[in-house]
């Protein structure tokens, strides 16, 4: 079944000189790339800007997890950046949350950019039952998630990130408007690696994912565009 192109998020995973030559292999083809801490400490906001001048839509994936004024404050820088998403740790709470959002909200006038959307973390996709319960989390993996994607639609966040395993049950909290954003995307003919809550990308877009965000699958190929393309073709 072919996925959507425009819900492919490619994760520019890497230093600046590598990922940079991954999105030029990219265009054309991608619309979105994700930033996470790897780059964005390594190259800081201005590899936002060269992305953004090459046409891509860039989501910005720092976890923000702090106390709600820290979070507003930094919420409206990121905006300044004209990233088209970023993510808060659910966990951090429903105050938090929508400090992300006033932030956001705040200078999207002011720097001429759409407010980017806000997207929770619910469990992050290399985690397990058995690592819960080591923290001290006594429910259940699913029912965590269920209680963060509740505390993120009470927050008017845009949406969530969480495995494809628990897409259908957050597109049923949120309701048909919501982002949902899915890694641990993995198609049959790549490797596993560290991530313990995988599936397909096709199953992810039939579970109700908006976006799928792919990393090394695409860019550990040795013709990353290829790769795209055949996700693209084959789901």
């Amino acid at each position: 079944m072919p996925v959507p192109a425009g819900s492919v998020i490619v994760a520019l995973d890497a230093d600046a000189h590598t990922a940079l030559g991954w999105a030029r292999s990219l265009q054309g083809r991608a619309e979105w790339v994700k930033v996470g801490m790897t780059l964005y400490y390594a190259e800081g906001p201005q590899v936002i800007a060269v992305l953004r001048e090459m046409g891509f839509k860039v989501f910005l994936d720092l976890k923000l997890h702090d106390i709600p004024h820290q979070v507003e404050g930094a919420a409206r820088q990121i905006a300044r950046l004209g990233v088209s998403m970023f993510t808060v740790h659910a966990s951090g709470g429903v105050d938090m949350m929508r400090a992300a959002v006033r932030g956001a909200c705040d200078v999207s006038d002011e720097c001429g950019f759409d407010a980017p959307d806000v997207l929770a973390v619910t469990v992050l996709t290399s985690m397990s039952g058995e690592v819960m319960q080591d923290l001290g989390v006594s429910r259940s993996l699913e029912a965590q998630v269920e209680s963060l994607t509740s505390l993120a639609r009470d927050s008017s966040v845009q949406g969530v990130v969480c495995s494809p395993r628990e897409a259908a049950n957050a597109r049923a909290i949120l309701g048909p408007e919501a982002l949902v954003v899915t890694p641990g995307i993995r198609p049959a003919w790549a490797s596993q690696d560290d991530q313990s809550r995988v599936a397909s990308p096709e199953a992810a877009i039939a579970a109700g994912a908006t976006h799928l965000v792919i990393g090394r699958p695409i860019t550990g190929a040795e013709e990353p565009a290829r790769a795209f393309e055949r996700i693209i073709e084959e789901g």
